[in-house]
């Protein structure tokens, strides 16, 4: 084990990964003073070795990182991919591929929705992990060797989790569940947000469309704004604030003053000047440019029912097959099911189609049932 500060050992060390099937990978990153997560260490492995990566050490040089994460003959496991995945796309504009990630892949082996490393370590791999440090500020160094070594077990053990996943899937034919999962983390586009689109974001529970104008304009600004100082949105305007402009729709800097959550200085500043601007533009759309409102009408009493009916299909389902619910179905799934025979969910194709999609509109056309038989739920088919 080693930590690699110098460009050198690290352009040796991704030489020599270079050459294997796969790496484990991991990062560790700060984000509560920053638009974008500030990379602290990178933490990476094979079957043969394992090291800590200093990003703030000066001058280092990552694009040999970079290369190894998008050669196509190197499987790169993470566990719970994302965050990791966001941080590459923003310093680097790439996703790593092919992919591997421990925790889609427990999902589809059946440990339950969205299954923690931790817990994941001690199940497959039966030990314990020190989480004593795991609010460690990673960004302060020197790092002490616990903290290294702490950061370094998000790695070997992930070794471990790979080759036995991997095997269960094989065994079960799975694979082709998990690269259909794997599928949408490598969409690029899905880790950048487009200010025009930050308005998706906020909670909004007004249908006047004026008024959801005047957020999508501001939260355009505020977005904008926070990618460009590279600060947290809140510290911009939080959204309560955000909304209250929206409702109060002030045309000028000097009414600024007498909304609550704005600075002492904020009226008088650029960023006032652009709210307003931002707030006459939306009460100077014309109607039909204003934002179509498309709210999704709740489930009727009559199919409130066949709702629940559903959930005990799932999970019975879940637990004969052994795969996380989360993959087969959510709640707003079901209660389409329950309203249409064809709808657009993706329930309705593909193997979730086979496992639950087949049964769901069996029991709804009244051709599958339930009954309880030695202290169990079983489906039956009615003749």
């Amino acid at each position: 084990m080693s930590v690699i500060t110098t460009s050198e050992v690290l352009k040796s060390l991704c030489e020599r990964l270079s050459k294997s099937d796969y790496v484990t990978v991991d990062t560790e990153f700060l984000r509560d003073k920053t638009y974008y997560s500030k990379l602290c260490l990178i933490q990476i492995a094979d079957d043969n070795e394992y090291h800590a990566i200093d990003t703030l050490a000066p001058g280092l040089d990552l694009n040999p990182f970079y290369d190894l994460m998008v050669n196509e003959k190197i499987v790169k496991v993470f566990h719970a991919a994302k965050q990791d995945i966001e941080i590459l796309v923003n310093m680097a504009g790439i996703v790593p591929r092919p992919l591997f990630d421990s925790q889609i892949a427990a999902m589809v082996c059946g440990y339950g929705d969205s299954i923690g490393y931790e817990k994941l370590v001690m199940s497959i791999c039966n030990k314990p992990l020190d989480k004593s440090t795991r609010f460690t500020d990673w960004s302060r160094r020197p790092l002490t060797e616990r903290q290294i070594d702490y950061a370094l077990g998000d790695v070997t053990h992930l070794r471990d989790i790979y080759k036995n996943l991997s095997e269960r899937l094989e065994q079960s034919d799975r694979t082709s569940w998990l690269k259909e999962e794997i599928e949408e983390l490598l969409n690029k586009d899905s880790y950048t947000i487009q200010p025009k689109r930050a308005w998706k974001r906020i909670k909004i529970r007004n249908s006047n469309r004026r008024f959801n104008a005047i957020v999508h304009k501001i939260a355009e600004w505020r977005e904008a704004e926070a990618q460009q100082r590279n600060i947290p949105r809140n510290r911009v305007m939080r959204d309560e604030v955000l909304l209250e402009l929206s409702a109060v729709r002030p045309t000028h800097t000097n009414a600024l003053s007498s909304i609550r959550g704005l600075g002492s200085n904020f009226a008088t500043s650029k960023g006032g000047t652009k709210v307003i601007t931002a707030i006459k533009e939306a009460l100077e759309l014309p109607d039909d440019q204003l934002p179509v409102l498309s709210k999704r009408k709740p489930p009727s009493q009559n199919t409130d029912p066949i709702v629940e009916l559903l959930k005990v299909l799932l999970k019975l389902v879940c637990k004969a097959e052994n795969v996380a619910p989360k993959l087969l179905a959510n709640v707003e799934d079901l209660e389409k099911i329950a309203e249409n025979d064809a709808p657009e969910v993706k329930a309705m194709k593909g193997w979730r189609y086979d496992l639950f999609g087949k049964n769901a509109l069996a029991l709804k056309n009244g051709e599958v049932a339930f009954a309880i038989k030695d202290n169990e739920i079983q489906v039956f088919t009615i003749q």
